[in-house]
């Protein structure tokens, strides 16, 4: 643990908000991988909350560390490029990879009720 950092208020109750919201965006896409039924809404709730709680969390590192170094800090940006770029492309693989293995088509839309098949 650092001992004695004097950091500004203003960088210590931002990267605080950052770090919350990403943490909570986080945390509600974990909750949706839980909560939602099917396989692809499963993989679509912590995609987006994975891009986006990482985002936030990268947001108030740079400001944290840029306000300890008194200079700018931007080795997240490289962090947050990668997890933008790798993220989709994962989805997209999970998903193409299930279709093929199930080898099933997208869900159709509702329609009618049909009676059992005589």
């Amino acid at each position: 643990m650092t001992q004695g950092i004097d950091l500004p208020d203003w960088a210590a109750l931002l990267t605080a908000v950052f770090v919350l919201a990403g943490a909570s965006l986080t945390l509600i896409g974990s909750l949706g991988l839980l909560r939602l039924g099917h396989f692809y809404q499963r993989l679509h709730a912590p995609t987006l909350g994975t891009t986006l709680g990482t985002g936030g969390i990268l947001i108030g590192s740079m400001i944290f560390f840029s306000a300890v170094a008194t200079r700018p800090i931007l080795h997240e940006i490289l962090i947050a490029v990668f997890v933008t770029v790798t993220t989709p492309v994962t989805f997209i693989l999970l998903v193409s990879a299930t279709r093929h293995r199930r080898d099933v088509s997208p869900p159709s839309p509702p329609g009618p009720m049909r009676g059992p098949p005589h």
